[in-house]
């Protein structure tokens, strides 16, 4: 025997043996997936990748022509259940794919082959032609919806906006919570420009074990800008060369959730007659004394905290040297049991807060109360408790707010002119299990509520979800923006975005829907003991975004081996659509409790009429467990694992259907951003948004492809006069701008990590335009992180 006999038999024999290896778990999963009744592909795929790979090993001809068969079975089931949709081909064609083209070129070394080298060689050429070309369209976006935009009616900027002029005070900017800024430098001309204009490095990266996590979008107020860390550090820094001007350290602790999204800036009102506070944005602060101007933050322990915004020193006059305790009065608090994670709202010499409630723990968890401050002296002004109507403000002596009610962890939104705040509520505690509450936990859960401003009676309330068992709370703040009403006027509109994938648009003077809603069947099956509603309010008059009905063939995975491994998961799942009920058993939803869409909330170009959202897509597990056996369970952390829920039946175990890769179990794209024509309500553009380049497998090993594949996306976006939008919130490491009206990449900056934040813009005194971010690192990622980056145009 020569040696290239014997390497041949060698080759052969270990090609042989990998097909064989490979076939064994398909078969098994095969097996799996065909007893729960799923596709019968797998089955058949492992059994014949043994036989070709043991008559391979044997040096047979046949094995070749088993895989043949296998191979044309494979393109041929592929087209039926994919089409040409190019991410769900990957892994049901690449790996078969790569076979074949090992065993074309491993053809002549056959002892039965006798038609010479040239042809399996040649094919083999055009097989690795076409891997190559998967590869380069794979860097190519997908799932990418574009139309012309002809803005057919002007769009409305604002009062406020155009007073806000080219400050951001607020945390959207303005309470109207567009996140829209008349600045318009920097041009989608010129953009491709931008430099680093400074960092600032607050030296606080959150510690992903914590769920701490930077989420602050900065403020800025004449020449100053006040940025805010996990553990609530104010820091004040030079607008134009990032230097430290003051620093101040709240200390905020909290075991989870360490989060600060933002702080806002009050101007006193310095005396009669002079503009309230929120309204004399563009003006210098009123100077007399100290704080004068100053900055508000709540902090992650309870605590409502007033600093001057020139020194940072607290201000001695507002509640006890600067400090107010929003623990009192709401029952136990325990620590993370409360948090007030968004930023306090602050008009008319009012300050409104809310806070969250850590979800899923037990029933009569603190109280969902909002309560309204005196911007100067931190007195108490009012408070809304939805379970006592009667007490506007403080509960009599001995008593707390109700308890367990539904909760304002986002953030409001307020129209002056109308006088009333717009309040995005909770759930009444726990989540998953409804049996338990009130007729106004019914009454006000997943809601957007209407307060006066000046007394904090409700004036409306329009409920998104009912009898919410999903934890589809409403997490993000409404958006106020007058829409064209076609006969050429406008209607002064609410809109709001949803964990659910819808879009409610509502008269922001009466509550009712602008745009239809339509009160829907849905899945009906309570948990023993619970009930369900029959209908669900459904969205109709605008787009609905990622909210497609889920199947087996559109569980995904990188290779066929975890798509079998998710496709597996789903059919050992219950599920019935949107809405199916929690139940003993595993129950499949989504969209998932992150959404669709949340807390970063949406962004309205106001001068084009255009709404831009982005939205996230990932399918989740729930699964209620008897109290007996929850009870001998260890618990998890938000978001994650077993939930007590305490005094109900019943505990939850929750997660994200991911595969063993942690790739979310559904085809991509994860997340997107979408352009809404506020006019016509159809979708402009939609485009994947994110890579997998900075994604680590198992949590060390980097991806480093920049596959626009679209990951799934945290915070919101920022949109500028000059059609430029600004988003930072993907898995990747990356500030982007967009061209507003196209949806189309026109500059790209690396960051050093991740961020979640909402970009926001000012014009220094310098003249010149910046665009901040706050990088602390992305969802997902175990990189971290604690820089504050402003981007300008070079002089």
């Amino acid at each position: 025997m020569d040696k290239t006999t014997s390497r041949g038999r060698i080759i052969l024999a270990v090609f042989g043996v990998v097909l064989v290896l490979l076939g064994l778990p398909l078969t098994w999963g095969g097996v799996q997936l065909a007893t729960l009744g799923g596709s019968w592909y797998y089955l058949f795929a492992g059994l014949a990748l043994i036989v070709s790979g043991v008559l391979i090993a044997r040096r047979r001809l046949a094995g070749a022509a088993v895989f043949a068969v296998l191979f044309a079975v494979t393109i041929a089931w592929s087209l039926w259940e994919a089409g040409l949709d190019f991410w769900p081909l990957v892994p049901r064609v690449s790996g078969p794919l790569f076979m074949a083209f090992l065993l074309l070129l491993l053809l002549p070394r056959f002892p039965g082959w006798t038609q010479g080298a040239k042809a399996p060689l040649a094919m083999a050429g055009l097989t690795a032609l076409l891997m190559g070309g998967a590869v380069a369209l794979a860097l190519q976006p997908k799932h990418v919806t574009r139309h012309d935009f002809t803005q057919a009616v002007p769009g409305k900027v604002s009062a406020e906006t155009l007073a806000a002029g080219n400050e951001w005070r607020e945390y959207a900017h303005t309470g109207k919570g567009t996140r829209y800024i008349t600045a318009d430098q920097i041009t989608p001309d010129n953009v491709r420009n931008l430099k680093v204009a400074w960092e600032f490095d607050y030296g606080e990266a959150p510690a992903a074990a914590t769920l701490a996590e930077d989420q602050n979008t900065p403020t800025y107020a004449n020449g100053v800008l006040y940025s805010c860390t996990p553990s609530n550090t104010v820091n004040a820094l030079d607008a134009q060369t990032g230097k430290l001007l003051w620093s101040y350290a709240a200390k905020g602790a909290s075991p989870i959730w360490q989060r600060c999204r933002g702080v806002t800036y009050y101007e006193a009102q310095p005396a009669a007659g002079q503009p309230p506070a929120g309204q004399s944005v563009g003006n210098p602060p009123a100077t007399g004394g100290a704080c004068q101007a100053r900055i508000v933050m709540n902090a992650i322990d309870g605590r409502l905290i007033e600093l001057d915004a020139a020194t940072g020193k607290p201000c001695a006059d507002f509640g006890d040297n600067g400090v107010v305790n929003l623990n009192a009065d709401i029952g136990e608090t325990p620590p993370a049991m409360y948090i007030p994670t968004s930023a306090p709202t602050v008009m008319q010499d009012k300050i409104v807060v809310g806070g969250w409630i850590f979800d899923g723990q037990k029933v009569g968890e603190p109280s969902g109360v909002v309560r309204a401050f005196d911007a100067r002296s931190g007195e108490l002004v009012w408070a809304w408790d939805m379970g006592k109507p009667d007490v506007t403000k403080l509960p009599p002596a001995g008593e707390t707010y109700t308890l367990g009610t539904p909760n304002i962890w986002s953030t409001p939104a307020y129209d002056l002119e109308l006088g009333l705040i717009y309040l995005p509520t909770g759930n009444s505690t726990p989540d998953f299990w409804g049996a338990h509450r009130r007729d106004f936990d019914e009454k006000y859960g997943s809601s957007v509520v209407a307060l006066d401003i000046a007394t904090g009676r409700e004036r409306w309330h329009f409920q998104t979800v009912h009898h919410d068992v999903w934890d589809y709370d409403v997490p993000s703040q409404p958006a106020l923006y007058d829409i064209p009403d076609g006969r050429g006027g406008t209607i002064p509109a609410l809109i709001q975005t949803t964990k659910q994938g819808q879009i409610f648009v509502l008269d922001r003077r009466t509550g009712q829907p602008i745009t239809k809603v339509e009160e829907r069947p849905v899945p009906q099956g309570a948990a023993p003991g619970d009930f369900l509603s029959p209908t669900q309010p459904f969205s109709v008059g605008m787009p609905q975004l990622g909210v497609d009905t889920l199947s087996e063939a559109k569980m995904w995975g990188v290779s066929m081996f975890d798509q079998l491994y998710c496709r597996i998961r789903y059919r050992s799942m219950r599920y019935e659509g949107m809405y199916t009920p929690p139940g003993t058993d595993t129950s499949l939803m989504f969209p998932s409790p992150f959404g669709g869409m949340n807390w970063g909330s949406a962004s309205i170009d106001e001068g084009r009429g255009l709404l831009i959202v982005n939205d996230m897509r990932i399918p989740r597990y729930v699964k209620l467990i008897p109290r007996a056996i929850a009870d001998t369970m260890q618990g998890g952390i938000h978001g994650a694992g077993i939930f007590p829920q305490a005094g109900t039946p019943f505990a939850i175990e929750t997660d994200n259907v991911m595969s063993p890769l942690g790739i979310p179990c559904m085809e991509p794209p994860f997340g997107t951003m979408t352009a809404i024509d506020l006019n016509t309500k159809k979708i402009v553009w939609q485009v994947p948004m994110g890579t997998v380049k900075d994604t680590r497998l198992f949590g060390t090993l980097k991806v480093g492809l920049p596959l626009p594949i679209g990951m799934p996306t945290v915070g919101g976006a920022l949109t500028t006069a000059s059609g430029l939008t600004f988003y930072s919130g993907t898995q990747d490491f990356a500030l982007r701008a967009l061209d507003t009206t196209s949806g189309r990449e026109i500059w790209k900056a690396d960051l050093p990590v991740g961020a979640q934040m909402t970009p926001m813009s000012y014009i220094a005194p310098n003249g010149k335009q910046y665009i901040v971010v706050s990088a602390g690192g992305a969802r997902e990622s175990p990189i971290r992180g604690s820089k504050v980056i402003a981007y300008a145009l070079p002089d």
